[in-house]
């Protein structure tokens, strides 16, 4: 290996121009993205409306959270973008009569109707970067947000938050789970970075220590569905291995998700138990990349894996190798690990050859074992999410949020009100005057 090919790409400014250039490619996707319902439409794979899907909340915040963060990096237009979308969590999405958010514009009129964390996790998120961008309802959202996460999900004797209640509250279903505990990670850590008080980084910090004790007790495999008291149930939906959001087995995408938000937790944070977090994610990041990655002639990671790190199911979706580069770039920048680097080079390489799709926009959100374009467990490009983030993360320094990062790389965000202009500067990390990013 040569000394250039020893070059973190991360601080190339080409490589940070073609990031930049994604990132806008990306954002452009979509000829309309407000559901007539109120909301964020599901789009197809050319970017129209596809009305077969009612107003999902978590795409809509998903779809507000990246075009106000946006707007705040100067994008023109994003903010008209941001606002309308939003407004389908002020109006249609929200629950006037119980409190909350539901899952879907078609619920307000459905008594079987559920509410869940991982919904509400992607309010908080929006909500967050509403504020920071400056929405005038954004900081009352966020408060909102924040109370009903506190007095319907968070369960302080185990330190994670519950999964799904009935529309009227007054029912709490048995299952837990990791993946909303951990969306809900990554919504508080950049609620605190928004102004919320900082209890919500501690209760974020408490989850990071739940999940790093659990997948160090299963090699780093890291269990997703538990019972009432929290324990794991590895063979839970083992007839439905491609479920959309409770696969059977490991899911190699968390590995590298959990990665990167212990990277992040551990700038603002100390482990009450005494973790060391980038090594958690060191190994984390080791396990989803041993056992997720296929490589040969189609190389990709798999969707999951079994419990002794046998492929499950093979397809490939984007949002796997986004989670993939972003903590490889995450870590990459916090430790100076060449192998990172390689990582990093080789799957963004993957992403352009396969993923990235420069006829229709966007990228192709899953992909079959040939990485062909398939729809076996997504249909569409519904949302930009985990592309756009991808981009975001490998072009700015690991911060506590996306908010965090962008703070850092633009000054502070002014945050307005219903009465006033205030600047508005972000709770910063704490970070070691010695390391070098």
């Amino acid at each position: 290996m040569t000394s250039g090919d020893r070059r973190q790409w991360w601080t190339l400014p080409a490589h940070q121009l073609w990031l930049d250039t994604e990132s806008a490619r990306l954002l452009d996707f979509g000829s309309s993205l407000e559901h007539p319902d109120g909301g964020a439409v599901w789009l197809d794979n050319c970017g129209k409306p596809d009305l077969s899907h009612p107003a999902l909340t978590y795409i809509t915040a998903r779809m507000a959270h990246v075009h106000f963060l946006a707007s705040i990096l100067g994008r023109p237009g994003s903010h008209g973008r941001a606002d309308r979308v939003f407004e389908g969590l002020l109006t249609t999405l929200r629950d006037s009569t119980n409190g909350g958010w539901f899952e879907s514009s078609a619920d307000a009129s459905s008594p079987e109707a559920t509410k869940t964390a991982y919904a509400h996790a992607f309010v908080v998120l929006a909500a967050a970067a509403a504020t920071a961008a400056g929405h005038p309802n954004g900081r009352e959202l966020l408060d909102n947000a924040l109370e009903i996460v506190d007095q319907r999900f968070w369960d302080e004797t185990y330190g994670m938050c519950a999964d799904t209640w009935n529309v009227d509250w007054t029912e709490l279903d048995d299952y837990r789970g990791i993946n909303g505990n951990m969306h809900m990670v990554e919504a508080l850590l950049a609620a605190a970075d928004a102004g919320a008080p900082d209890v919500w980084r501690s209760r974020a910090v408490r989850m990071c220590d739940n999940v790093i004790g659990w997948s160090q007790k299963n090699e780093y495999r890291i269990p997703e569905h538990f019972t009432t008291d929290w324990e794991p149930m590895l063979e839970y939906n083992s007839g439905d291995t491609a479920n959309q959001f409770k696969p059977y087995g490991a899911t190699v995408g968390h590995g590298f998700e959990w990665a990167r938000l212990l990277v992040q937790a551990s700038l603002v944070a100390d482990s009450p138990r005494g973790h060391d977090y980038v090594a958690a994610a060191a190994s984390l990041y080791d396990r989803a990349a041993q056992d997720g990655w296929q490589p040969g002639p189609t190389p990709g990671f798999v969707y999951t894996t079994d419990w002794t790190g046998q492929p499950v199911v093979t397809e490939r979706l984007h949002w796997v190798l986004c989670e993939a580069i972003a903590a490889a770039a995450t870590l990459g920048r916090r430790t100076g690990n060449g192998r990172y680097n390689k990582d990093y080079r080789e799957w963004w390489d993957i992403a352009a050859d396969s993923f990235i799709d420069r006829v229709d926009g966007s990228w192709h959100h899953e992909l079959d074992a040939d990485n062909r374009p398939a729809a076996t467990v997504w249909s569409g490009k519904p949302d930009l999410y985990h592309a756009v983030q991808a981009t975001w993360i490998s072009r700015y320094a690991p911060s506590s949020s996306m908010l965090a990062a962008l703070r850092d790389d633009t000054g502070a965000l002014s945050v307005h009100n219903s009465s006033s202009t205030t600047e508005f500067g972000l709770a910063r990390p704490i970070v070691d005057s010695e390391r070098i990013w």
